[in-house]
């Protein structure tokens, strides 16, 4: 199933109702998990604003991709996959991430103040956090 949408994203052919938090998520952590953090940035950096594009999204500092939200989750969702290792699927880690605190969409304001986060700055660039360091310690059980 993971892969499938992994291949629609790829072939931007995610219809934008299917295209939820849950699955940013699993595309995510499926490109992280098979490719590494630094490349997996890179690809879904592309891969987001064509789909968006493909929506007729266009990706402007009110809109559209965000910089600094795909970075902090590409890190988060690399800290949350040291937890498995080989011997999980895919499948089962999604499973887990989708129930687990980092599926929250306000887990970032842990990090970061509202007027920061979804700031034109910080939609076009990376910007650090303001409220405290990125880290999934104490916020997983």
């Amino acid at each position: 199933m993971i892969e499938d949408l992994v291949r629609r994203f790829d072939e931007r052919r995610i219809p934008r109702a299917e295209w939820t938090h849950a699955a940013h998520l699993a595309v995510g952590l499926w490109h992280v998990r098979e490719l590494g953090e630094a490349e997996a940035l890179n690809r879904l950096r592309t891969g987001i604003r064509q789909l968006n594009e493909s929506h007729g999204n266009q990706n402007t500092a009110e809109g559209g991709y965000h910089e600094t939200i795909t970075r902090v989750y590409v890190q988060l969702l690399a800290e949350f996959l040291q937890r498995y290792s080989a011997e999980h699927s895919t499948e089962q880690i999604v499973g887990e991430l989708l129930t687990s605190a980092v599926a929250n969409r306000d887990i970032l304001l842990a990090f970061y103040s509202r007027d920061v986060l979804y700031s034109p700055a910080a939609r076009l660039n990376w910007i650090e956090p303001d409220r405290a360091p990125l880290s999934l310690t104490g916020l997983l059980a």
